[in-house]
């Protein structure tokens, strides 16, 4: 009789990235930052809103845009360049600039008066931000994979990030809220700035494994181009890049119309914004823990598919939802869904990269995970106003759960793909024909 699943082995497998003890920096750092990290993207919003007059509404749209947009037209550029460079640098001085931008923030916050001007100098140290962070995503993740000692700890390293991420998205913004009710939006960004401390003090207290460096041939452009030809001419990778910039396009927006489902369709007001808000990171928070929890990289193929038609299904009955409750259920869902093939998919990109091109690879990660999603927004709010919220979202459902099911009928191929470079990185163990077994589910289901 098969003896029952240790839940006391499972605790310590969903933890065990913290062996290491520069990965337990970083998280602790993280930890700090990433609370003041929410608590200014809430306080951005809620100060463009306060100031905006009756273009705020359009203004949010533009000022999100323009912290986001940055990542699409740079993120290979800076992947370029993060191959270049030494990637532990880039990361403690994208971690300063974000500290003096958060300082900047706050002193355009405390000088805040009604009218444009302030909106756009928002605006401006949004697109300053979304150039750092264009080079700070393939940075950090590049560098995860050089605090981690053991390579077979990289996914549990991935979506323990995540958790972290996930679990300070429920966290800042409450804080946000009773700190811009006591003393207004500045002192959000006060706190952000000093956050980045705690993170730049980890970084410097690390001890990273001294790695040779091979001298940098070629131009930039020519480095990007093999960067390219690599990311997009290895199948897998390049169904994983574009079935997540394909979701980022379709599903992201649905959270900037969150505000319509809560006024219009559901008729509440800011709690029901805030219910559903915390729904859709309780399901992200409950995705992330799903993952770390796994061992291996064993069926995260089918895993990505069932939560790619599930992230689908949920935005699809969401806007057919006109109950407060059903719809913060289905938002659970969806952010579940979201999270976790958002995840899987960085998890297999970064298992499967080759270290010289990782940073390039890590660029487009970022371009088609951040950078897709500031031009879906844009498009679902201009449609919203043609047809309605509602229709939008359910088609966005649709686009989701069709890009889910193209992705399901390429697992054969890209798991014969996949095979060789897994067997070659001695990742998983080799099965009896020579061909790692575990591989064979990675990409999907047995054929």
């Amino acid at each position: 009789m098969k003896a029952a699943p240790d839940p006391t082995s499972r605790l310590r497998a969903m933890g065990r990235a913290f062996a290491d003890r520069n990965y337990r920096l970083f998280f602790a750092g993280q930890g700090v930052s990433l609370v003041g990290t929410w608590m200014t993207r809430l306080a951005t919003g809620w100060l463009v809103y306060r100031t905006g007059g009756a273009d705020a509404a359009w203004l949010l749209g533009a000022v999100s845009f323009a912290g986001l947009a940055p990542t699409f037209f740079l993120g290979p550029l800076a992947g370029v360049l993060v191959d270049r460079w030494n990637r532990h640098t880039v990361l403690i001085v994208t971690q300063v600039l974000s500290l003096l931008q958060s300082a900047a923030l706050a002193g355009v916050a405390f000088a805040a008066g009604p009218g444009p001007g302030t909106v756009w100098l928002v605006a401006a140290l949004s697109v300053f931000q979304g150039i750092v962070n264009a080079f700070d995503m393939p940075a950090r993740q590049s560098l995860l994979v050089e605090m981690i000692a053991r390579r077979e700890d990289l996914p549990n390293a991935i979506a323990l990030n995540s958790t972290l991420v996930n679990g300070s998205r429920l966290i800042g913004p409450a804080a946000a809220g009773a700190v811009i009710a006591a003393a207004g939006e500045a002192w959000c960004f006060v706190i952000d700035a000093v956050s980045y401390l705690a993170v730049v003090a980890a970084l410097v207290a690390m001890r990273l494994p001294k790695r040779d460096r091979p001298r940098t041939a070629g131009s930039i452009r020519a480095h990007l181009i093999e960067g390219m030809r690599y990311a997009f001419g290895f199948a897998p990778i390049r169904a994983l890049l574009l079935l997540l910039a394909l979701v980022s396009f379709a599903a992201m927006p649905y959270s900037v119309l969150l505000p319509v489902f809560a006024a219009v369709v559901l008729g509440g007001g800011p709690h029901t914004l805030g219910l559903l808000s915390a729904a859709s990171g309780v399901g992200a928070l409950t995705g992330a823990l799903y993952l770390a929890s796994r061992r291996s990289v064993l069926g995260l193929g089918r895993v990505i598919v069932i939560a790619t038609v599930a992230l689908g299904s949920g935005l699809v009955a969401f806007a057919q939802s006109e109950a407060v409750w059903l719809s913060a259920g289905l938002l659970v869902l969806t952010g579940a869904g979201m999270m976790v093939q958002m995840a899987a998919a960085n998890t297999l990109i970064q298992t499967m990269v080759d270290e010289d091109k990782r940073g390039r690879v890590m660029g487009f990660f970022g371009m088609a995970f951040q950078g897709a999603a500031p031009f879906g927004s844009l498009l679902a709010g201009w449609l919203a106003g043609a047809f309605g919220v509602q229709a939008v979202v359910t088609g966005s459902g649709v686009i989701v759960i069709g890009g889910g099911l193209v992705f399901a009928t390429q697992l054969p191929r890209l798991r014969r793909a996949a095979r060789p470079v897994y067997a070659r990185l001695g990742i998983l163990p080799e099965a009896p024909d020579g061909v790692s077994a575990a591989t064979e589910q990675a990409h999907g289901a047995r054929a």
